[in-house]
């Protein structure tokens, strides 16, 4: 009764049935590997944020370039405020016990020691960058010969919270806090990376530090997820129409054992 297995037309389907099943399987554990080793990096960077709020500054050439590693990591460098270029960066929300307020972060650069300068955010304010009544708020930048202590940060890109790219912004403002941002306002090189610092001055607030980009449970983890159920579904639909049409040609062949033909039988009627 099942000899219509060896028909040419189930040989294909057979075959098709036996690749691709393994594969979705494949494609499906694979999508599901991605997703677990986000969330493993997700908590392998939570604990180094954890023990990085604990841990001793170390001088910042010695955690350049900055990385999964590093960032977040408390840093210290030595140099003078440049006075003449500090920045206001728009649109930047913080988190309190009242919710998510906007506001902007200030950020002033420290020409170091060794000749670079290191954009040092000096905390955040409510309000808006671009009304006076809320940036007369900002405290001037200590003078003379400080160390700085705070956390590392990568530069930010296009597709960092926050960032303001397309332009268009007021003198003094900053939309995304890089080195290639900077290059075009300040006449002396800087550093690719940043400072959040740890203590602030009143009324600043300190910025926490951001994860690391890769190493958060962000929008493409959730796809990987997303992903695995899908390629599992595409294998149990092929189980399922494999299945299904092995049903239809058994009960044709049966009915064909029986003498029963069904367009004939339609004819009559």
């Amino acid at each position: 009764m099942y000899r219509f297995l060896l028909t040419p037309r189930w040989w294909g389907i057979n075959v098709f049935a036996v690749l691709a099943i393994p594969f979705c399987i494949f494609m499906g554990s694979w999508q599901l590997s991605r997703f677990e080793d986000r969330v493993d990096t997700h908590q392998q960077q939570e604990d180094r944020s954890a023990r990085a709020k604990t841990a001793a500054a170390r001088p910042l050439e010695r955690l350049l370039p900055v990385d999964k590693v590093t960032s977040g990591r408390q840093a210290s460098a030595r140099g003078r405020y440049d006075t003449g270029h500090q920045l206001l960066v728009p649109a930047r929300t913080l988190k309190d016990k009242h919710g998510e307020r906007q506001g902007f972060y200030v950020l002033n650069l420290l020409r170091t020691d060794g000749g670079k300068a290191l954009p040092v955010v000096r905390g955040w304010l409510p309000g808006d960058a671009g009304t006076k009544a809320d940036t007369v708020k900002v405290p001037a930048p200590p003078k003379g010969e400080v160390t700085v202590t705070g956390a590392l940060q990568a530069s930010e890109n296009q597709g960092t919270d926050g960032v303001e790219a397309g332009g268009g912004l007021a003198p003094g403002q900053l939309g995304m806090i890089s080195a290639a941002s900077l290059v075009n306002i300040v006449p002396y090189e800087v550093y690719d990376a940043w400072i959040t610092l740890t203590d602030t001055q009143a009324p600043l607030r300190a910025v926490p530090p951001a994860a690391a980009e890769g190493s958060g449970l962000d929008l493409k983890a959730f796809q990987n997820l997303g992903y695995t159920g899908e390629w599992f579904v595409f294998a149990g639909f092929v189980v399922f129409m494999w299945f299904r049409l092995f049903r239809r040609d058994a009960e044709a062949a049966k009915d064909a054992a029986l003498g029963i033909v069904v367009g004939a039988e339609e004819d009559k009627v």
